[in-house]
């Protein structure tokens, strides 16, 4: 049986093109299953740390994630043999460091704040030369078009079931948490590209309508478009938020250079996404988890 429930569905507002259609989708929320899931998880990791991710071990991460089936949700429309669409989960850091990937994600998160944001490095230094504080690797990642609404539920049942491994003894007492995302960038010309793209598909509008709409957009609204000064997006919104809680908040290159191919499409100036990593650090465990899914539930809500 499903952890839970969700219904995602059109709110009955019709659309104003006649090429968009909605699709009523129902996601369940699983534990990890061992028997089903491997593949699909191990997926989900390569895209979380796109070309890094070999080096990172992501066939040990993946055993690691499915080690601890009580701790951690998956999402899936198809019921429990089916794959599943998203992961979300935290690992103790401290009592999984000698596992192969464990060990190679602490020294990839030196490596890269030692090179970007030392102050960040001392911090991740400290808590990794010592053994009081355990720091716990929160993995969350799913499919791009999975909507944000499935997001701060995820949040509160792992709060729950941190929670409850605590009280059953379990090494889930967390005092930083380190998130891992993923970003892109846009330079000018490539956010111009995308907005004259945008304009073309939708129908023509009046001079008249376009003005109507700018005078009643709110002005929040407005600030939330306008583009960011660095260029830089999430590809899971909910990642503002948890940066925003932040002691720490590193946006990086990746360490691995991109293949040949991709290096000669981007020199030739077709459109491609310019990817980049995100870390993390948030000083909590399990509530600080269900504070952001709270903040979250509020700014999104929950389907």
């Amino acid at each position: 049986m499903p952890k839970r429930k969700q219904d995602s569905d059109d709110d009955g507002n019709e659309s104003s093109s006649s090429d968009v259609s909605l699709v009523d989708v129902s996601f369940e929320f699983f534990d990890p299953n061992p028997n089903v899931d491997y593949h699909a998880i191990k997926r989900l990791l390569t895209q979380l740390f796109q070309r890094d991710a070999e080096q990172l071990h992501t066939h040990e991460l993946t055993e690691l994630v499915l080690a601890q089936p009580t701790v951690g949700t998956t999402i899936k429309t198809d019921g429990i043999e089916s794959d599943p669409f998203a992961l979300f989960t935290v690992l103790n850091m401290h009592l999984h460091h000698q596992n192969t990937s464990v060990k190679a994600i602490a020294n990839y998160l030196l490596s890269v704040t030692e090179a970007h944001d030392p102050p960040f490095h001392a911090t991740l230094k400290a808590l990794f030369s010592q053994s009081e504080a355990h720091v716990g690797l929160v993995l969350c990642e799913r499919l791009v078009n999975m909507p944000v609404q499935v997001v701060p539920p995820m949040y509160n049942m792992l709060a729950d079931e941190v929670k409850w491994a605590n009280a059953d003894g379990e090494p889930y007492q967390f005092t930083h948490l380190i998130f891992i995302s993923r970003v892109y960038h846009l330079s000018e010309e490539e956010e111009s590209q995308l907005a004259n793209k945008a304009s073309a598909r939708r129908r023509p509008e009046t001079n008249s309508s376009v003005k109507k709409q700018k005078k009643q957009r709110p002005e929040a609204e407005q600030n939330e478009m306008a583009r960011p000064a660095d260029g830089v997006y999430p590809f899971h919104p909910e990642d503002d938020i948890v940066s925003k809680a932040a002691l720490h908040s590193l946006t990086y290159p990746y360490v691995s250079p991109l293949p040949p191919l991709v290096q000669e499409t981007r020199s030739r100036d077709t459109f491609g996404l310019d990817i980049r990593g995100r870390m993390m650090l948030v000083v909590g465990g399990g509530e600080m988890i269900r504070d952001l899914g709270g903040r979250m539930a509020t700014l999104y809500g929950t389907g």
